[in-house]
């Protein structure tokens, strides 16, 4: 569960590494979002010389969540971290790699970029 003010790893090679969470879409008193959720992020630290700087404002996807997940057949998945991918407004992933597994869930919801790119997907 991802709400306002969470501090969010990127784990992709934008440039940013901390985003902070300040806006979640879909709603107008929506608090909370989880895997596959889009968020509105303010990135708090970054690499220097990248296109990513530190205090912009990006899109963000979210694929990883310390909140547990729940499957359709019963299961859960949990993962370390809160994560997400920053993304441009047509939904595609700034970054050309992905760090760390995504779940399968990315998929149900039309991420087959981020799926793509991603070393292992859960």
């Amino acid at each position: 569960m991802i709400q306002t003010e969470t501090m969010l790893i990127v784990a992709d090679n934008s440039g940013a590494r901390k985003a902070q969470c300040f806006h979640i879409l879909g709603g107008t008193r929506r608090r909370y979002a989880s895997v596959g959720d889009i968020v509105v992020v303010a990135v708090k630290e970054a690499l220097p010389n990248s296109a990513v700087k530190k205090g912009d404002v990006r899109r963000a996807v979210v694929v990883r969540t310390k909140k547990e997940v729940r499957r359709a057949d019963g299961s859960y998945i949990r993962f370390d971290d809160n994560a997400a991918v920053l993304i441009n407004d047509a939904g595609e992933p700034l970054g050309t790699r992905i760090f760390g597994p995504v779940p399968r869930e990315l998929r149900a919801k039309g991420y087959m970029k981020i799926i793509s790119l991603a070393a292992e997907v859960l």
